[in-house]
């Protein structure tokens, strides 16, 4: 058998010489597992084109290694650095290439931003390609990249209009994970630049032929086998080739009559899968070949000769007897620099699969011996041998090796991966798990990304390196310091407390951490702690922080604190606010910004101080959305959705509560938090069983979780629909709870919503006395405190009072004083309601014709505000009074008659194309309800019954006869 011909890509190889040609030129090659992307590469790097390339190869590890392909590339240079172009710069290549130590300037001094230094060695990378005049470098089996080597890659990009070498990517799409940069690499190439996309695509027929008669002496082969080979192989060049080796090796093929065919037409059995060809071939090899592979299979990357044989334990001459060997058998592929690897993964599956379980712990451990050997060690790959072959002390190593590297690279995710299975599988030292584990819960903080299960996987373990005997108090609190601030992540702020708590007096030698768990508990939101001890401790924080001399992280525990303190209800908390510094110098400094701008946002909420919240809340987006701070983001839109509601833009407000709910489904305190928002546009809308199955989720689960803030406007919001019903008892039960916390923490600005529901229970269950005392208490707790929300509320409660006295006149007066009070902020749905008591009390008073005049108009505003349910309790109350009800339009979009409205024919449009409702749903933003609403809607103008029936009639009709 003779090495398969290069067949069927003369055109491919063609346009990728001819990018190539015109630099600076980006070609993307792509396709399927054993299309053909390696080969084409190869045959283009042996024309005889003058060009210098770097081909870097990304092994298929299930932890690759950060920056791994490109440093791996750089070990194939041969020739000393230059000795010139290199500035001092290349000083940051020291950690990357110690054998080059005496050619390289002087170290750099480190960096505390993360992202600062991965800018800082992605530039001494690209001024080492250019001192080395690389015009061209190849990134083969991209879709197994680490991020950080595809940020590399979008860097190198970004610079190519100014030189710098071309690039040539090779990658499997099917295998590119969603949220992979490569995906932005893909799919916005820049201009100015030679851009080049090869597809490669099955081989056809008359290709697969040729390929099989390559490999056969050049004859022809028959028809009935070409047609065989095709239609089983697909025409994927791998799978042909594989299928003709072991069609040879058991000897089904004869050459008859001047041309190949096969010799059992029914009876010959190809294997579906490469795996079992290979396994197949590879048990008809000698032993030491086959040995060869399995270490080879281990290694699972391109090696040398001398790793393979020291995995394989042989001898290096009967290594490389093997390795020719199986390389003539095509299981091996070797580069010109003598490292092999198997031809393509799958193979290199097969073969391990089939080594027994007792013999794989010995083949890691002798691979991990041999790699040792490497400089630089590759940290990960050693770090996942020593593992597999239950060598605690080395996998902990160079676990935690490969996880410094990780964080300095800003790979947090992989930092976690790797120490959380360290400390999920090994058996470690207390001293040794204690320490992994707090590591582990710093790098967590550190992510970006949306909560996910790596966040509750982080969490379980710490949870469970706490209960390991024999921790000092010290290590205890060094674990519970990244714990608790990740519970408060997740939204379990009870436990979170309990481990800042515990954590904190045993802080003292760090005084940053110290203080941070200080401020942390300083936040009101949970805990059955008074504001009083709150407040203390963020006076120890504050005392602490004084004796910080970092700038930055002064800046960033003032900020948090005063975030706190306006939790609190503390006015002072407002001179820190203003100046607030609106950027940062550094992407941590930013990100530091973004987070106190957000939480300052929630606060000026709760004061009803919403001219603030919008302030804040767009620097902390701007700052956010610059830093893809996906997580930060989301805690901005949640924030910026509640201030749409309590300031009325309520325009597409159900579907953005709908899509916050379902991006933040594993963040239970916001995936509440979008929930209450939801359960306000139903209640405002008239849908009571939705409205009061959503408050009493919200209300349960944030008890459950200890968000005792967060139970205040639940409880209030099922007092007001239950007192809707007469049913005043109910609403007092329902406020008691949220009440005695109010109470008991001090911190009354929490209670906008929570103290006016209260007030009517108890006037309704006829305990005005209780009512007034109530009312009084609130005005003493926002005593010395500009907070126009709570001060509204408690000018309800007066107003309240007024009307239950019977003193109508001086009531009506006082729900003119509210309505004004809300319009003030601006709150116009709580304005409006306060309207509708006044007009109620204008009515008791006797002035009836300007009570029906008030409520005509607030039946118009509430109904053009979307308070469709509070629209139709004013008709009500209209007809009771004898009053005509204003006739308004209820229709679609008006004007559109039986007509579709745009809408209505976006969603048909989506259903003639096959689209469920959910997917109808995702696309076009809209929740599953507004989709049904409107499917509905044009089924009626149409008339028709069904989805199908309406699709035809759709298309019938001319509807898209121009997409038609």
């Amino acid at each position: 058998m003779a090495t398969p011909r290069f067949v069927g890509r003369d055109r491919e190889l063609a346009v990728l010489r001819g990018a190539l040609a015109r630099p600076p030129a980006i070609v993307l090659v792509e396709g399927e597992a054993g299309i053909g992307k390696s080969r084409l590469l190869r045959e283009w790097s042996a024309t005889p084109d003058r060009h210098t390339a770097l081909v870097s190869v990304c092994p298929p590890l299930r932890e690759s290694l950060t920056l791994g392909p490109i440093v791996d590339a750089f070990q194939d240079i041969e020739h000393p650095l230059p000795g010139e172009g290199l500035t001092e710069l290349a000083g940051a290549l020291r950690p990357l290439f110690p054998e080059w130590s005496s050619s390289l300037p002087p170290a750099l001094p480190p960096l505390d931003d993360a992202k600062a230094a991965r800018h800082r060695l992605f530039r001494a990378l690209n001024e080492l390609l250019r001192a080395l005049r690389v015009d061209v470098l190849v990134l083969e089996d991209a879709h197994w990249a680490d991020e950080v080597t595809c940020e590399f890659l979008l860097f190198v990009i970004s610079r190519q209009q100014s030189g710098g070498p071309s690039l040539v990517i090779s990658y499997r799409p099917e295998e590119v994970a969603d949220g992979s940069l490569l995906l932005r690499l893909t799919s916005r190439l820049p201009a100015g630049v030679t851009q080049l996309r090869i597809a490669l695509a099955p081989m056809r027929p008359a290709d697969t032929a040729a390929l099989v008669s390559s490999m056969l002496d050049g004859e022809p082969i028959s028809q009935e086998f070409t047609t065989f080979m095709h239609g089983r192989t697909g025409g994927v060049p791998l799978a042909v080739e594989e299928s003709v080796r072991l069609m040879c090796d058991r000897a089904d093929i004869v050459f008859r009559d001047g041309q190949w065919v096969r010799l059992k037409l029914r009876e010959l059995r190809v294997p579906p899968t490469v795996r079992d060809s290979t396994r197949e071939r590879v048990s008809r090899l000698s032993p030491s070949a086959q040995q060869v592979l399995r270490a080879a299979a281990t290694l699972a990357g391109r090696s040398s000769t001398a790793t393979i044989a020291a995995t394989a334990n042989l001898s290096p001459a009967v290594c490389r007897a093997a390795i020719a060997e199986a390389a003539g058998a095509g299981v091996l592929d070797g580069d010109e620099h003598g490292w092999w690897r198997f031809r393509h993964v799958l193979a290199a599956t097969a073969v391990y699969e089939a080594i027994p379980l007792t013999d794989r712990r010995h083949f890691h451990l002798l691979a991990g011996r041999a790699l040792e050997q490497l400089r630089p060690p590759p940290v990960a790959r050693l770090a996942h041998h020593f593992r597999e072959a239950r060598e605690t002390n080395s996998w902990l190593r160079y676990a935690e090796q490969g996880a410094e590297l990780a964080i300095a690279s800003g790979d947090h995710t992989k930092a976690v991966d790797l120490l959380v299975d360290l400390l999920s599988r090994a058996v470690l030292p207390p001293v040794d798990r204690a320490r992994v584990a707090g590591i582990a819960g710093v790098a967590a903080l550190g992510r970006r990304e949306q909560v996910d299960e790596v966040y509750h996987r982080v969490i379980r373990t710490l949870r469970s390196v706490l209960g390991t005997p024999g921790l000092s108090a010290r290590q205890q609190a060094e674990i519970r310091n990244p714990l608790g601030r990740l519970l408060i992540t997740v939204g379990e702020a009870q436990a979170a407390l309990s481990e800042l708590e515990q954590a904190v007096d045993n802080l003292d030698h760090d005084p940053v951490e110290a203080a941070r768990a200080m401020t942390y508990l300083g936040w009101a939101y949970a805990g059955p702690w008074p504001a009083s001890t709150h407040r203390r401790w963020l006076d120890r924080a504050a005392a602490l922080t004084a004796r910080i001399d970092s700038p930055e992280q002064r800046l960033n525990l003032a900020g948090n604190r005063a975030a706190a303190l306006l939790m609190l209800g503390e006015q002072e908390a407002w001179d820190v606010v203003a100046g607030l510094p609106a950027d940062g110098s550094t992407a941590a400094e930013r990100l530091d910004v973004a987070r106190i701008h957000v939480n300052v946002g929630t606060g000026a909420l709760i004061w009803g101080r919403y001219t603030d919240a919008e302030h804040h809340l767009a620097v902390a987006l701007r700052l956010a959305e610059a830093e893809q701070a996906s997580r930060l983001q989301h805690n901005v839109r949640l924030e910026q959705a509640n201030l749409a509601w309590n300031t009325g833009r309520w325009d597409g407000l159900a579907e953005t509560s709908a899509a916050l709910a379902d991006a933040d489904r594993d963040r239970p305190a916001h995936y509440l938090g979008s929930m209450r928002l939801a359960a306000r546009l139903a209640a405002a809308t008239g849908r009571r069983r939705a409205a009061e199955e959503q408050f009493r989720l919200v209300l349960e689960e944030s008890a459950r979780l200890g968000a005792a803030d967060d139970t205040m406007e639940a409880a209030a919001a099922l007092a007001r629909l239950w007192l809707t019903d007469g049913d005043g008892r109910r609403a007092l039960r329902i406020t008691d709870e949220p009440m005695d916390t109010v109470r008991r923490k001090g911190v009354w600005i929490w209670a906008t919503d929570l103290v006016p529901a209260r007030v009517e229970a108890l006037l309704a269950t006829g305990d005005p006395a209780a009512a007034k005392i109530l009312t009084d208490r609130f005005a003493r707790g926002l005593r010395g405190r500009t907070a126009p929300a709570p001060r509204a509320a408690l000018a309800l409660c007066r107003a309240l009072l007024l009307g239950a006295s019977g003193d109508h006149a001086r009531a009506a007066t006082a729900f003119d004083r509210t309505a004004r009070a809300w319009n003030v902020l601006p709150r116009p749905y709580d304005a409006l309601r306060a309207r509708e008591r006044q007009a109620e009390a204008l009515v008791a008073q006797g002035r009836i014709e300007a009570g029906r005049e008030l409520l005509a108009v607030q039946y118009e505003q509430l109904f053009r505000l979307g308070a469709r349910g509070d629209a139709d309790r004013l008709a009500q109350l209209l007809r009771e009074h004898g009053a005509e009800v204003p006739r308004l339009w209820r229709g679609g979009r008006r004007g559109y008659g039986d007509q579709l409205s745009p809408r209505e024919l976006d969603v048909v449009q989506l259903v003639v194309a096959g689209k469920t409702n959910r997917q109808i749903s995702r696309i076009l933003a809209k929740s599953p309800a507004t989709v049904d609403q409107q499917l509905r809607a044009a089924m009626r103008k149409l008339k028709v019954s069904s989805r199908t029936a309406l699709a035809v009639k759709a298309v019938e009709a001319g509807v898209f006869a121009d997409e038609v």
